[in-house]
């Protein structure tokens, strides 16, 4: 890398700022409560007769607060006479297999001691039945032997198409119940008809099995709860579209475009499907989804410690470090590509041997007329936009606007 080292040299990196964005974002106070209202207003609990064995799906999305949604879910049934057990609904992650998803579970907080109930993972699968095109529509085979289903999951866009629903109870119904053998038939036309194939293959399922509602979360720009809902199965197709159009309005997102360049510190599994969400960056691995910013190239630091070197995005981004790619546990990553069909997403960039190397690399081939004018953000994940860093030249353009807070003055970009 020497004479990597020598074309970067001169190469000037920016003095950052550190300033606050402002976002609309209302949040529940009391999570437990609102799940119990949600519950209680839906009058769903009567649903379960005492004895039934109710599984309650959960999967392995950033879910705020899921340890404590499961819990008072569990909760409910046991109230309404049930013995509710919980099932991993994650398709294929966790490395396809049933300790690998159960150990997914408990890395969110969902244990047997704390949701009081225990956890019966398996890969194992029951075909329902087969839509017109011929495509199978599997379940759990734990959930497929209770009684009764609950399904558990955030509402929010998806990162690699568009539809009436995109992630939320439908498709975890369709694709995180259906384990990595449903999820692999609900990809296998590509995320063009995936939209489509989501609400057909949902309705098969609801119609076929005993699953008898879904509780859903809306979360705000932080990541925390903003409303939960508890939905019958049967209103799911009319409700669900209404309450991802809340949810899309509530996103956060990066409050300057374009950008030169964007900077990502930590992409990961449990920061998003994608390690990166596009609908922040605006590096979608599919032509089927839009939306985010504009930034001639994106830089990735490192992998998040839960994400346990599963690098699945790392494709979308134009320059990585060395450790990043002496991290990179590629069977993980390539069991989802695998799965959902869209290679680029395990893609290695150009990688780096630090992180001042790869942020010049960026900047050298960002093609901006002025490389002591780059305009350039620095984010710690897609996750956490509430506080980023802007270059000097974003400064002026920060003071204009009533929703950034400038945090501090300019200073040297840390890479310790």
């Amino acid at each position: 890398m020497q004479i990597i080292a020598e074309l970067l040299r001169d190469i000037p990196i920016p003095r950052m700022a550190r300033v606050r964005q402002h976002f609309h974002a209302p949040e529940l106070a009391d999570v437990a409560d609102a799940v119990r209202r949600a519950v209680r207003e839906a009058g769903v609990l009567s649903r379960i007769a005492p004895g039934n064995r109710v599984a309650i799906a959960v999967g392995s999305r950033g879910v705020a607060e899921i340890s404590t949604i499961a819990r008072e879910v569990v909760r409910a049934v046991k109230a309404a006479g049930g013995l509710p057990f919980i099932v991993p609904a994650m398709g294929s992650h966790g490395g396809a297999t049933a300790a690998g998803q159960q150990e997914v579970l408990e890395s969110l907080g969902v244990t047997e001691a704390f949701v009081e109930a225990p956890i019966c993972s398996s890969m194992e699968v029951v075909e329902v039945g087969k839509l017109p095109s011929g495509l199978p529509v599997y379940i759990d085979k734990n959930a497929y032997s209770a009684d009764k289903i609950i399904v558990i999951n955030r509402i929010k866009p998806h990162t690699a198409f568009r539809g009436p629903v995109e992630s939320g109870l439908m498709k975890m119904i369709t694709i995180g119940l259906g384990k990595q053998r449903g999820a692999e038939a609900a990809h296998a036309y590509s995320f063009k008809f995936m939209a489509e194939h989501v609400q057909e293959m949902a309705k098969v399922m609801i119609g076929r099995t005993p699953i008898i509602f879904g509780v859903g979360t809306i979360e705000n720009a932080f990541e925390r709860p903003a409303r939960i809902v508890a939905i019958p199965a049967e209103k799911l197709a009319d409700e669900e579209p209404k309450l991802l159009l809340e949810a899309k309005a509530l996103m956060p997102k990066i409050l300057f475009d374009p950008l030169d360049v964007l900077v990502v510190d930590e992409i990961g599994k449990d920061i998003s499907g994608d390690g990166m969400d596009p609908n922040i960056t605006g590096r979608f691995a599919t032509p089927f989804a839009s939306g985010g910013i504009k930034a001639a190239r994106t830089v990735v630091l490192g992998l998040t410690e839960r994400t346990h070197g599963n690098a699945n995005g790392i494709g979308m981004a134009d320059i990585t470090t060395r450790r990043v790619f002496e991290e990179i546990d590629w069977e993980k990553g390539y069991a989802n590509a695998l799965t959902s069909t869209v290679v680029d997403m395990v893609k290695l960039p150009m990688f780096l041997d630090t992180g001042e190397l790869a942020v010049k690399a960026a900047i050298k081939t960002c093609n901006a007329f002025d490389l002591n004018r780059v305009r350039l953000v620095r984010i710690e994940n897609t996750l956490h936009l509430g506080e980023i860093w802007i270059s000097e030249s974003l400064l002026p353009e920060a003071r204009e606007r009533e929703d950034i807070e400038v945090l501090s003055d300019p200073l040297v970009m840390n890479f310790s």
